[in-house]
């Protein structure tokens, strides 16, 4: 279904209507002004105005407003509004099919699994009194898990902002295992991160507290990320002139820059879910994909009536002499007119 049209169609109605908007407001403020100048004229209290002068005024302010015609400068964008707006119900009826009910076929429906997919969209967007209260009113309880690991992402994104990496990190020792078996490095460049924050400083006791965290938390790390372990550690040699480091590519990866993207993104992952749509999302684009497909498939089928067997037509038609009614529906139909089904 596409709403491309109708998005375009819709941005053209407002743009119309803010135009409207503006040019009444700019006459209002003309014919404001025009008669706050008459009243400064009438109430002037440095002299008297005779009775005729200040008719003269008001004769002057009516041919001043008749010049202006405001009625006529409002009917023009008016004028747009509405026909750009009387368009847009038609177009709305060519791009939305309002009998999408002809789609629906009765199947087990799993509503534990609609109100988890819906409770979970409510989470992914920090709504948890909304998403408490879905969950309350289905009667699912168990799904208040998701809330209490959404809640502790927050946190943790909430601590990295703030430079303090503990939150992660117990997240990580938590789950490492699973980590590392999607190819995860967050245990590394979360201590790395936090290695070269100390190591910034430039100064000797900077230097030896960085060396003295490198063998408390990276050294465990180096049989799994040699590699980057004897790239990062060696940054030692360049306390003070970090900006001389050969290796200044993987200084990148110490950045907290995008690190609550790369810790959201494994998040998902260990919840079997994708970082950029979550599973609400995606199901409404596919039902929204496959809809014109089952709507054409519908129709379609929706004049092939019913299947019956052979016996029952030759029963109905009384030996295919006469025209039946279908027992499930109101259409009728002769013998010759059916048409036999192989399986």
């Amino acid at each position: 279904m596409e709403l491309s049209s109708a998005r375009d169609a819709f941005d053209r109605v407002a743009k119309k209507q803010k135009l409207s908007s503006s040019k009444s407001q700019e006459v209002i403020d003309q014919v404001s002004h025009e008669i706050e100048l008459a009243l400064e004229k009438i109430q002037s209290v440095d002299h008297l105005i005779p009775p005729d002068d200040q008719k003269a005024i008001l004769r002057q302010l009516k041919h001043k407003l008749d010049t202006m015609s405001p009625l006529i400068q409002l009917e023009g964008p008016q004028k747009d509004v509405n026909g750009t707006l009387a368009k847009y119900p038609k177009l709305l009826d060519k791009s939305l099919n309002a009998g999408i009910s002809k789609a629906y076929r009765s199947v087990d429906f799993d509503f534990h699994i609609v109100n988890q997919i819906i409770a979970c969209h409510f989470y992914r967007q920090g709504l948890f009194d909304l998403g408490d209260c879905l969950i309350r009113e289905a009667g699912k309880p168990e799904a208040i898990s998701l809330k209490s690991q959404f809640m502790e992402l927050g946190k943790i994104l909430d601590a990295i902002k703030a430079r303090n990496i503990e939150p992660a990190l117990i997240w990580v020792s938590k789950n490492l295992e699973k980590l590392r078996q999607f190819g995860s490095k967050l245990d590394l460049k979360l201590h790395s991160m936090q290695f070269m924050e100390i190591l910034k400083g430039g100064g000797r006791v900077d230097t030896l507290n960085a060396l003295n965290y490198a063998k408390t938390h990276l050294s465990p790390l180096s049989g799994v990320y040699m590699k980057e372990f004897q790239k990062i550690t060696v940054c030692l040699l360049w306390s003070g002139k970090l900006e001389r480091y050969p290796y200044s590519e993987l200084l990148g990866l110490t950045h907290w820059e995008g690190l609550g993207d790369e810790l959201s993104r494994d998040f998902h992952k260990l919840l079997g879910q994708s970082y950029n749509r979550d599973p609400l999302c995606v199901t409404i684009a596919a039902g929204i994909e496959g809809l014109p497909t089952l709507l054409k498939l519908a129709n379609v089928m929706s004049a092939k009536k019913h299947v019956l067997c052979k016996q029952s037509i030759m029963k109905l038609s009384k030996s295919s002499s006469r025209s039946f009614k279908c027992p499930n529906c109101p259409a009728e139909a002769s013998f010759d007119q059916c048409r036999q089904l192989f399986f």
